[in-house]
């Protein structure tokens, strides 16, 4: 029994797993387009134009890529549960004992092991083999569509701010400013993932700035070196 207060993180694990990904995602990737663009090429529309494309294009594709992803982490599940269901058909014995064997390995005495397994198996097998057997519950089970839409929404709204940026900031100013606002947003996003998920802000935070710094420079340089090549 839990107590009232107690706190569980692992529950939010699938859709904020996609969630922080695709505002990643969308907030770095998308910047780093246009930091890529204004070097290359300093011209308003068209910077304006690599940010929406990025967006759109970005959002489609991390919805796709989570929902196919998922997908086959469920078809996977689907088949071991068919699997285990057809094997305690044929021989339940042998998977009454392995049930018990899983306890036992847990610290729990042969002679009560076998004794949970019994109970839990004429409760509900399947469940029980699901479970402690295979590591599949209602928490961790995969679900496709909501990953594929938190991937969807988190990405485009994350790749909002270098596009706004890119529609007010001062051309000049633009590669600096799509940095510092990308930078001050990525600590954001750092903190917040890391308190909703229970982790350590301060090394959330420092992860992101350091390999998002690494990215726009990365593509900021390449960006320069090419605008330079066609000019």
């Amino acid at each position: 029994m839990h107590h009232p207060f107690e706190k569980h993180y692992v529950n939010r694990v699938g859709w904020l797993r996609a969630a922080v990904l695709g505002a990643n995602d969308g907030l770095l990737s998308t910047t780093s387009i246009v930091i890529g663009v204004a070097a290359a090429s300093p011209e308003r529309n068209t910077i304006v134009l690599a940010a929406l494309a990025g967006m759109i294009a970005g959002a489609m594709s991390m919805a796709a890529g989570e929902y196919v992803s998922v997908s086959s982490q469920e078809d996977t599940e689907k088949a071991d549960l068919l699997r285990e269901k057809k094997e305690l058909e044929e021989m339940p014995e042998i998977e009454l004992q392995e049930l018990a064997k899983v306890y036992e390995r847990r610290g729990v005495s042969q002679e009560t092991a076998l004794q949970v397994a019994r109970e839990l198996t004429a409760h509900d097998a399947l469940g029980a083999h699901a479970h402690d057997e295979l590591g599949i519950n209602e928490i961790t089970q995969a679900k496709p569509l909501q990953a594929a839409l938190a991937s969807l929404g988190s990405f485009a709204l994350g790749a909002l701010l270098p596009f706004m940026v890119s529609l007010l900031a001062p051309i000049k100013q633009m590669v600096y400013l799509q940095y510092g606002f990308t930078i001050i947003f990525l600590m954001v996003l750092g903190a917040i993932a890391a308190k909703t998920g229970g982790s350590s802000i301060g090394v959330a935070v420092g992860r992101i700035c350091f390999w998002g710094t690494i990215a726009m420079g990365v593509t900021a340089l390449i960006g320069h070196f090419f605008g330079v090549t066609v000019a």
